[in-house]
């Protein structure tokens, strides 16, 4: 029987609302380091997007490789196979991928060619030994494929997704001529990082792959020789086709939206060439998100209450302090609204990492005037400036714009009307 890991979009060097990740990032490879020490994988896969960016920092880069060591020196039979994603830089992932190798550690980040530029199938091709050193399975490592990295295939209705397809089809066949050679009976699984059709998407920290939302894949992308498809970019677990192909999320949320998805890797068995169990291993979280309200938004002094009464873990290390995002009602223009938040919020262990307006609601029956909306020349020059403010204001905020608001526009209007020059006497 053979174990693996199965974990991508660690998205290390993100920068959360101009705070630092690093902290977090630490505590779940921490974690990680222990997972191993317990469950004794053969291998981990990373599925894509090592990092958050093409041009990490130097720190983020640091916390990568200082990992890499620590497992192998932890565990020297460990092996890792690692695809780069969207958000990497591939080529620069895979540079050091022959003093990798001396680790155990293979790295894919571009489409491999031969001399003449031919796509070589058989190189991402990755036997993948069990504690026996026994080859117990074969790993078709494909990294995030951009229009330019598939087989050109001009007469396809869609010759991205369709080269996409044909890019596995080749690397399959040649991991089961392979088995067939050398290892009768190995599991063959599979890496990618792709937008599988179904799968649901983080809209606020998933970068869409190509322009257009065109690059979603169907299941029978994947043959049906593989065993295991190991997924990354989308960042909620979840699975498809039967629980053949997973995504298993990213380690931590990355954007609001992701703080209840359940973080966590997955611990996949093989056995006899088959997919035998999958087991979800949750990551215990290092700093909380909070929104304020849980659901919707509130007026400044609803939300000022609720945020009197909240009460926090005491003695937490600012690394861990919460992030709080804020939804309020847009109650108008208020200079000092952000700084009565603020207010509110000292001395509470909470990082302020967005403050969202949200439109007043919209009472179907209310009507700023009823008439028409004008729609020529002539009739944009009807209009009465000070009834079209009002009539503005009360739509958005259903109250009437204060005076100092009408003061400022007569004001404007005055200042417009006495700066129009007077008429001179006909140009000869």
């Amino acid at each position: 029987m053979l174990h693996l890991f199965h974990t991508a979009d660690w998205h290390l060097g993100q920068t959360f609302h101009d705070y630092d990740r690093d902290y977090e990032h630490a505590r779940f490879l921490d974690w990680l380091l222990t997972a191993l020490a317990e469950h004794r994988p053969d291998a981990i896969l990373l599925a894509g997007d090592v990092f958050d960016n093409v041009n990490p920092s130097a720190q983020a880069q640091r916390r990568f490789y200082d990992f890499l060591n620590r497992a192998h020196a932890a565990h020297p039979q460990l092996q890792f196979v690692i695809t780069a994603g969207n958000h990497d830089a591939a080529a620069r992932l895979e540079a050091p991928a022959a003093l990798l190798a001396a680790l155990n550690i293979s790295v894919i980040g571009t489409v491999p060619r031969d001399a003449n530029g031919v796509i070589e199938p058989a190189r991402f091709v990755i036997p993948l030994k069990n504690a026996a050193g026994q080859v117990e399975a074969l790993a078709v490592a494909v990294p995030f494929l951009r229009p330019a990295d598939v087989p050109l295939l001009p007469a396809a209705a869609d010759p991205y997704l369709e080269g996409i397809k044909e890019l596995y089809r080749l690397a399959t066949a040649a991991a089961v001529a392979l088995r067939d050679e050398r290892y009768p009976g190995a599991a063959i699984v599979a890496l990618g990082h792709c937008h599988l059709a179904g799968g649901e998407a983080s809209t606020e920290s998933e970068r869409p792959l190509i322009i257009g939302g065109s690059e979603a894949l169907k299941a029978d992308t994947f043959p049906a020789e593989l065993a295991y498809v190991a997924l990354g970019h989308l960042h909620k677990p979840q699975s498809i086709d039967g629980g053949r192909i997973r995504y298993c999320g990213s380690p931590i949320p990355l954007s609001f939206s992701e703080k209840d998805y359940g973080h966590r890797i997955l611990r996949i068995a093989l056995d006899g060439g088959l997919l035998s169990a999958v087991e979800p291993l949750p990551i215990p979280p290092t700093a909380s998100l909070l929104r304020i309200p849980s659901r919707g938004a509130l007026g400044l002094e609803a939300l000022l209450e609720q945020i009197a009464g909240l009460v926090f873990e005491a003695e937490l290390p600012v690394e861990q302090h919460p992030f709080l995002e804020i939804h309020i009602l847009d109650e108008g223009p208020d200079p000092t609204r952000r700084h009565r938040i603020d207010t509110a919020l000292v001395g509470k262990p909470v990082r302020l990492a967005s403050v969202k307006l949200a439109p007043m609601p919209r009472d179907a029956t209310d009507s700023a005037s009823g008439a028409a909306v004008p729609v020529t020349l002539a009739d944009l020059t009807s209009l009465d400036p000070e009834r079209l403010l009002h009539d503005t204001v009360v739509e958005k905020y259903q109250n009437p714009p204060a005076p100092a608001l009408l003061a400022a526009l007569r004001e404007i209007l005055l200042a417009e009307s006495t700066a129009q020059p007077t008429a001179g006497p006909a140009a000869h």
